[in-house]
């Protein structure tokens, strides 16, 4: 087997060869954000995301430490890559016949490319090993592993007030992928990466820019709030108080992101798998309300979208047609008010409501 330097060396390579813009290793460690988790689990922050509070035997948060999750591991490889495109900021959209679906949701599911890209980089890391006692875990938003917390301590950036991992030249448009490893790779105290500095300052931006009040102090996100969690893990009727303030986003929300300075001159890639489909920057709402189950399976077959759901898309569009301010949605939504989905004709409901009694 190398040395550890150099099997990071082979990582390191590995990763770049791949396509990944940066690549960092971090100690399994307990470190002091992993101890808020259990405090903000019992506050109830999590909102409906029940896989968030997956326990081990004894009772204990598997994303509070893993130890607990994954005993065995010893280190944990993060790689990021860059997902920004040369494409509008929401911030900047203003046509009211169309919504808004998230920057990283544009192009096809990160999933399968960032996996595809994590595999080859486990496998460099299983040659240079070449040991039969080695374990790995690839994960990609899918394991018991709180991604930014490990992507911080393995220098790739810090956590931003806004909770997102931040890259001083890169910013935060960044897709996250980890490995976790037995082999032990920062052996020597003094070879761990330190956590790149917080340079967040005094900013606010992106507290003050949330329009439902997610970010309920700095560092702290309430996902209940959150716009988000609303339009992609929501299930059910919105709260009927978060409505307006949803604006016309129909899956996710990146005003957070859009706001941060240190997106300025966040460079867009070239990666083909993170290029928009035009049909999936700024859609329009009219057809997203009134998608039809096989119209949906065949758009977004293999895209982040589908994580929402038909009937979820179809709320949050709704939704947004009540937020435009634009009374010509009023003909479709009394169309949609008869609907069989009971929430679809519910909010198409409140949307003419708003639309008819609200003040021009």
């Amino acid at each position: 087997m190398l040395s550890s330097f150099k099997i990071k060396a082979a990582v390191t390579k590995a990763a770049t060869d791949a396509g990944f813009d940066l690549v960092g290793i971090a100690p399994v460690d307990d470190v002091p954000e992993l101890e808020h988790f259990p405090r903000w689990i019992a506050a109830g922050h999590a909102g409906e995301m029940k896989y968030l509070e997956a326990s081990d035997q004894q009772g204990r948060l598997k994303r509070a430490s893993l130890a607990y999750a994954a005993p065995w591991a010893r280190s944990v490889v993060v790689c990021a890559v860059n997902y920004n495109t040369a494409q509008p900021y929401s911030t900047a959209s203003r046509d009211a016949s169309r919504g808004w679906v998230s920057r990283y949701a544009w192009g096809g599911d990160y999933h399968y490319s960032i996996m595809q890209r994590l595999r080859r980089v486990e496998a460099a890391l299983g040659s240079a090993a070449a040991t039969h006692d080695l374990a790995t875990r690839c994960y990609v938003d899918t394991g018991p592993i709180v991604e930014r917390v490990a992507a911080k301590y393995a220098g790739v950036g810090w956590i931003g007030k806004n909770t997102c991992i931040i890259n001083q030249k890169l910013g935060s448009w960044l897709f996250l992928g980890v490995i976790l490893t037995s082999l032990d790779l920062v052996t020597d105290p003094g070879e761990a990466t330190l956590p790149a500095p917080d340079r967040c300052g005094s900013c606010t931006r992106c507290i003050d820019a949330c329009p439902t009040d997610a970010l309920i102090a700095p560092y702290q996100l309430d996902s209940n709030k959150c716009i988000s969690y609303l339009t992609i893990e929501k299930r059910g009727a919105i709260p009927e108080n978060l409505r307006s303030a949803m604006g016309r986003h129909v899956f996710g929300c990146d005003i957070c992101q859009d706001v941060c300075p240190w997106n300025r001159k966040a460079p867009a890639t070239n990666a083909a798998e993170f290029q928009p489909r035009e049909e999936l920057v700024n859609p329009s709402l009219h057809w997203l309300a009134q998608v039809s189950g096989e119209e949906f399976r065949e758009m977004f077959r293999r895209s982040p979208v589908r994580r929402a759901k038909r009937a979820g898309v179809r709320r949050n569009a709704i939704i947004a047609m009540g937020n435009s301010g634009d009374r010509r949605f009023v003909t479709a939504l009394e169309k949609l008010i008869v609907d069989e989905d009971e929430i679809v004709s519910e909010s198409a409901g409140w949307a003419i409501e708003k639309l008819t009694t609200d003040p021009d």
